[in-house]
């Protein structure tokens, strides 16, 4: 049961990295230049904070369905950041540069 709960919380997410991507992306596209940044580092803090907290929350309720999904949101972040090369979790330093949006 563990082992199914992990990759369903792998799978939500990476649903919810889609759509904090995509709303990170559209807000850092509203703003001045000067503040694009600040919008992609809350992105990635908000990302971060979801897995890592909501994981580590799940892991200390000690049971065996929130024990899985606790760490299949902590390893859908990993696998995310590496698959992406870091560009949709926004730890990528080339996002934060002049040109990349």
């Amino acid at each position: 049961m563990v082992v199914a709960l992990t990759f369903v919380g792998i799978a939500a997410f990476m649903i919810v990295n889609f759509v904090l991507f995509l709303a990170t992306l559209a807000a850092a596209d509203g703003v001045a230049s000067g503040s694009k940044n600040l919008a992609l580092i809350g992105g990635s803090v908000v990302l971060a904070a979801f897995a890592f907290g909501g994981g580590t929350l799940l892991l200390r309720v000690r049971k065996p369905w929130s024990r899985g999904l606790g760490l299949g949101l902590m390893i859908g972040w990993a696998l995310m950041t590496i698959f992406t090369a870091g560009f949709c979790t926004g730890v990528n330093p080339s996002l934060y540069s002049d040109g990349a949006l």
